[in-house]
């Protein structure tokens, strides 16, 4: 089968998804072609994995120039496609308008949490992507939901699997010690909108028995925004960047914590799982079905119940045990780079049979 896979720009998620997509499918004998900004082959290195790349450019924000470029060109290199596989809304809106004869299948990672014009914008793309794929892959059961209520012909559950948990070699003691004495509640998170990171320096003010330090593990657009906060309150929370030790700080972290706006199936919950991690996370998307019991769940955007979760864990060893051991055995269900390649190959077949 020839199979295109079309991104926009990522630093997380998305492309290691694309990328493991492409090590799974080629690895079958299929030949794959992964176009997307070039950044994201520097950072993803798809022909390490297999696949062929072409540089198409996909921005995040619309450019009718541009986009009628992307378009043209996905058209071409869909020419001789059997399968377009396009990830995210724009990708996906830009694969359905230059669509050759090829099935499209598009996975939704994301909804929209964005307000203004480019929330607006995105809005418009939903019935472009709705009712231009044979088939769409959801994160989440609210996508699912809202994309057959804008015309879509076949809606079904993406698998989107995290790698495995990775550790640095440096020992947990040596982890420990990087954050003192006070129980780590960590976060692991782009410093973007969607993340609801306002609302998580908002319960790291506290009160806390005993006082915690509240990290967060990441970088992105807000740095300044939340860093000037952070000083300006003199929050207990430390900015740490982008970190290649996540998997150890899970280990080590007396509470995950998941502020979101939205997720759907996140990458990082799934590491916390895997870690034995207990985790707080607001009742949103995909991550209530993902973590079971396995999580204390507050609304979004309510800062008061997301520090008593915390406080909670903090102060309860006992409850902080069961946390523990729910997310280590609902650890066991989540799949896995084959789960994923095999649930791709019956999306594509599925459309093929239309």
């Amino acid at each position: 089968m020839n199979i295109v896979l079309v991104l926009g720009t990522s630093a997380g998620g998305v492309g290691r998804h694309v990328r493991g997509l492409a090590a799974g499918l080629t690895a079958e004998g299929h030949r794959v072609v992964v176009a997307g900004p070039p950044q994201t082959e520097a950072a993803f290195n798809f022909t390490g994995a297999g696949a062929r790349f072409a540089a198409v450019p996909v921005s995040d924000r619309p450019h009718p120039v541009n986009d009628l470029r992307t378009v043209l060109a996905l058209r071409r290199i869909a020419g001789s496609a059997d399968v377009v596989h396009a990830h995210g809304l724009r990708a996906g809106a830009l694969a359905a308008l230059g669509r050759s004869r090829a099935r499209l299948v598009v996975t939704l990672h994301n909804a929209l949490t964005a307000g203004g014009f480019v929330g607006a914008v995105y809005r418009g793309l939903e019935p472009v992507v709705a009712r231009g794929a044979d088939r769409i892959l959801v994160v989440s059961p609210d996508l699912g939901a809202r994309m057959r209520a804008l015309g879509a012909r076949q809606v079904a559950a993406a698998v989107v699997p995290a790698p495995p948990l990775g550790a640095s070699g440096r020992s947990l003691d040596e982890i420990r010690a990087e954050f003192g004495d006070r129980p780590l509640v960590l976060t692991v998170a782009r410093l973007a909108q969607q993340k609801g990171l306002e609302t998580l320096l908002a319960a790291a003010a506290g009160p806390y028995l005993p006082e915690p330090l509240f990290a967060v593990a990441g970088e992105g657009p807000l740095r300044e925004e939340l860093a000037a906060r952070i000083a300006a309150e003199g929050l207990p929370v430390r900015l740490l960047g982008d970190r290649a030790d996540v998997g150890d700080l899970l280990r080590v972290a007396a509470v995950f914590v998941v502020p979101s706006r939205w997720e759907g199936q996140p990458l990082t919950v799934q590491e916390a799982l895997r870690a034995g991690a207990p985790i707080v996370a607001t009742q949103v998307g995909g991550i209530p079905g993902m973590v079971g019991e396995a999580a204390l769940l507050v609304p979004p955007g309510d800062a008061a119940a997301l520090r008593d979760a915390v406080a909670r864990v903090l102060a309860d060893p006992e409850l902080a045990g069961r946390l523990g051991e729910a997310a280590r055995e609902r650890a066991r269900t989540l799949p896995d780079e084959e789960d994923a390649v095999q649930a791709v190959l019956t999306a594509y077949q599925a459309g093929m049979k239309r």
